[in-house]
């Protein structure tokens, strides 16, 4: 611990540039994903603006409990299923994974098929319990 002190000191302008740099890709790693929601902000949009919630997990989990009237489509079949989300293009889209670390790259995908009101569930589906919100068990 007291070689890296001294490496930091003796090397302060490099060790500078590794910060800012990893400062900035995070920066522009979570800008990219899309904007975030909460499970209560899914909750208002849901009921107030009739947003669509695309779960994104496999079919396994999807059936151990989803959001009510949540669509299921694999993250790794959503670009050839896209076109089932076609007629939701005006439409408020919530993206829901497993825990929120894979539905950045659905956001990107559906925003790059021309969906512009595409958000991602912060946490996913285990902050959406977590919240103490219902789940459809089929």
């Amino acid at each position: 611990m007291g070689r890296l002190f001294e490496f930091v000191v003796n090397h302060y302008i490099l060790v500078s540039l590794f910060v800012a740099f990893l400062v900035a890709i995070l920066i522009l790693e979570s800008r990219r994903g899309g904007a975030k929601i909460s499970a209560q902000g899914a909750v208002n949009l849901i009921n107030k603006d009739e947003a669509i919630v695309v779960d994104i997990r496999d079919r396994k989990e999807f059936g151990e409990g989803r959001i009510t009237g949540s669509i299921n489509i694999p993250l790794n079949s959503l670009k050839s299923r896209v076109a089932e989300l076609n007629k939701f293009k005006d439409k408020q889209i919530i993206v829901a994974d497993k825990m929120g670390q894979h539905s950045a790259m659905a956001v990107k995908q559906l925003n790059a098929e021309g969906f512009s009101n595409v958000v991602r569930l912060n946490g996913g589906v285990s902050d959406w319990k977590a919240s103490n919100l219902p789940l459809v068990k089929k």
